[in-house]
């Protein structure tokens, strides 16, 4: 089996550390997907950490996981709150699909309180930052017995 996990990242996270940083924080998503790959190494999973303003290609990327990767780490961005082609995508996946999000999105208005994702995803982490994304990966590993826990 397969112990790659794929990281997707939607729309604006690539503006990360200037975009909003007191609701985002000051953390760039270089820096998130660095802390990403160290803890994929030290829990012995290969992470593949992706980013796009397009739908299209993350619907693609998605369907692209069926069969090679183990686990799905996804931060859909503003994609959470409207894409039903992105949730279906998730939906064709058999494989645990997990929800970040850097702020809390209960805490924020009220159109983003609705997820998408939710519905495909096994878990969400939302309001921790960039360690919501290591969080995330600890569950993922979890689940195929690399976590530290065991």
């Amino acid at each position: 089996m397969t112990r790659k996990i794929l990281i997707l990242n939607g729309p604006n996270l690539n503006l990360l550390g200037t975009r909003q940083p007191e609701v985002y924080g000051g953390e760039t998503l270089a820096g998130i997907e660095a802390a990403c790959a160290g803890r994929g190494e030290a829990l012995g999973v290969e992470v593949e950490f992706r980013q796009s303003n397009s739908e299209g290609e993350l619907v693609d990327w998605i369907q692209q996981a069926r069969g090679t990767c183990a686990a799905l780490i996804i931060n859909a961005g503003a994609y959470t709150h409207t894409s039903v082609a992105i949730l279906d995508a998730l939906l064709a996946l058999d494989i645990p699909i997990y929800e970040v999000h850097l702020s809390n999105i209960h805490r924020r208005e009220d159109f983003r309180h609705n997820s998408y994702v939710s519905k495909a995803a096994e878990g969400m982490i939302c309001g921790f930052g960039g360690f919501g994304y290591l969080m995330a990966l600890e569950a993922a590993a979890r689940r195929f017995g690399t976590s530290s826990e065991g």
